[in-house]
């Protein structure tokens, strides 16, 4: 089951970003989702059997334009810091507490973190502690810095994995 919800996954992924229904096409895009299945599908995910529940579904689709939306603010702040004469930046590393106990989860928040521009993260602990590189600390809170940066990705991801 495991291996057939992230076959699934992988060529809903691969329609999505080709965005094609050419045959050929298609047909590559299966060979790869079987093949990303069988070789990671013991790995990836954990509880297939919920995963396809319509409440966890429902908020996967709620997550993609909530993700896409805080992605495209950032991009803006980010160009904004980089056009401004004076480089308003201030990096440096703070520290952020999860309080997400799926490993799956945790991944997909430190992913999420990732590719908002910005933020990078560093490490994860198992203690459920990220740290995360930050273009502008705004504070060095741990809390604080939590509700800055994680709490929007977080609430979302526990509906879907956990």
């Amino acid at each position: 089951m495991k291996k057939l919800v992230l076959g699934i996954i992988s060529f809903l992924c691969w329609m999505v970003l080709t965005w094609t229904l050419y045959l050929p096409s298609l047909l590559v895009g299966l060979v790869v989702s079987v093949f990303i299945a069988l070789w990671f599908g013991d790995v990836f995910v954990e509880r297939a059997k919920n995963f396809f529940q319509i409440k966890r579904l429902a908020y996967l689709l709620y997550y993609i334009p909530l993700f896409t939306y805080y992605c495209l603010l950032a991009n803006f702040d980010v160009a904004y810091r980089v056009l401004h004469p004076a480089l308003p930046i201030e990096p440096g590393i703070v520290k952020v507490k999860t309080t997400l106990t799926n490993t799956t989860a945790k991944v997909a928040l430190a992913n999420s973190i990732t590719l908002t521009p910005g933020t990078l993260s560093v490490k994860m602990t198992d203690d459920g502690y990220l740290y995360v590189h930050w273009i502008k600390v705004r504070t060095t809170d741990v809390e604080e810095a939590t509700e800055m940066i994680i709490r929007k990705f977080e609430k979302v991801l526990k509906e879907i994995f956990e």
